[in-house]
């Protein structure tokens, strides 16, 4: 079962660039964890300090193996985490 969410997070402007460079450091390395179908972080057209998460991993082991990858201690706990003003997450279900 392909486990599919998102996450949604807020930052301060100044914050800007270092949270764009660690997500896409973070994607970068995401991408070849072997059951990661696919990471892609979007800024959120109008609101330039949103920032979404589209994460798809091939199962829940898959999912828990990135959160505890050392890339997502350092980008998104030692970076992300830190910097976050807020954080929500919405689990999927594919309808086909």
């Amino acid at each position: 079962m392909v486990v599919t969410f998102t996450v949604r997070m807020t930052f301060q402007s100044e914050d800007r660039n270092e949270i764009q460079d660690a997500l896409r450091k973070l994607a970068e390395a995401s991408r070849q964890e072997p059951g990661c179908v696919t990471y892609i972080p979007h800024c959120v057209q109008g609101d330039p300090d949103a920032v979404l998460i589209y994460e798809q991993y091939k199962d829940n082991a898959a999912a828990e193996a990135h959160r505890a990858s050392d890339h997502f201690k350092k980008y998104a706990v030692g970076c992300l985490y830190q910097k976050m003003r807020e954080r929500s997450r919405e689990d999927l279900i594919a309808l086909v």
